[in-house]
Parts: structure tokens; sequence; C-alpha cells
């Protein structure tokens, strides 16, 4: 035993350490993959957004705004890529990915089906996986947080702001 921890003064006095700090670090290569999917989803949105039109600084179109977003993003990647080999704080991946990669295919799934069925559906079980499966939350949470955030939204955004979304109701 440390002899840090033999005296309780010194013992208050050391922070805390938790599991997470003794991660392995993901190394220069590691950083330079998740540098080109940033810069590739970046160029993704790009392209997207200029497909759907840029317009003017004083007449923005739909496009603009995340052209400017992607804009950004691919930037940030292009500097991450740059300090690729300096970069010693980035975590090793572990399983934990898969609750990333979870996330990432629900919200797929969600864009693939919410033109068909409207939002109602999709997006109650988009919270309630997210916040059960992903967010560890009891199925009573779950399932209220699930409804309430498609009743919240659609109050919000159908009913207040008329916003064009595809709605069963």
């Amino acid at each position: 035993m440390s002899e840090a921890h033999t005296d309780p003064e010194l013992a208050e006095q050391e922070p805390e350490v938790g599991r997470d700090q003794h991660a392995a670090p993901a190394g220069p290569v590691a950083n330079l993959v998740v540098a080109l999917v940033v810069v590739a989803l970046g160029a993704s949105g790009l392209v997207g957004s200029a497909l759907l039109g840029l317009g003017t600084a004083a007449e923005p179109a739909a496009g603009t705004w995340p052209f400017l977003i992607s804009a950004a993003i691919t930037a940030l990647g292009i500097a991450l890529g740059l300090l690729a080999r300096r970069t010693a704080d980035a975590e090793r991946f572990s399983s934990s990915v898969w609750r990333v990669a979870a996330g990432v295919a629900t919200m797929i799934g969600f864009v693939a089906v919410i033109d068909v069925i409207g939002f109602e559906i999709p997006s109650a079980l988009l919270a309630f996986a997210w916040l059960r499966f992903l967010g560890g939350e009891s199925w009573r949470v779950s399932a209220l947080g699930g409804l309430g955030i498609v009743v919240a939204f659609y109050v919000i955004f159908v009913g207040a702001l008329n916003v064009p979304i595809p709605h069963m109701f």
C-alpha cells in the first residue's frame, strides 16, 4: 500500500482515479482513421447540402446552414488528422463502441421510415430504445419518456410552428 493511503490527511487530498483514466491511448493510426471518418462525414454533408441549394448571404437556401456546419466538421477533421501523431489523450476503441454503433443504426432506421409512416411512431420507438437500452432507464421511464417526447415535439413543431414534417395525425 502506498504511503499516501496510510495517512488519512494525504489520502483525502489525492484525487479519485476513475476506471476511464486507465484506458490505453488509441495511438496515431486510430487517431488518423477517426480523423478520416470525420472528414468523410463532413465532405458528404458538404455535397448533400450543396444539392439542397446554398442561396446567398442575403437569402439563404435550405442547404446554407448544413453547409456551414459540414464545412466546420470537415475543417475540424483535417485539424484532427494533422494532430493525429501528437494526440495522446484519445482512448483506444473498446466494447462501448457498440453502443454508439447501435445509436447510429437506430437513427438510420428512423430516417428510413419517417417519410413512410410519419415521425410519431419512429420517434417514440427511437426515444424508447435510446432511453431504455442506451441510457439504462427503467421500462416505465423509457415508455413515458418516449411518448412524452413525441407529444412535446408534435405540439411544438406541428401545432405551434406548423413545420412541414411527415406526420400521421
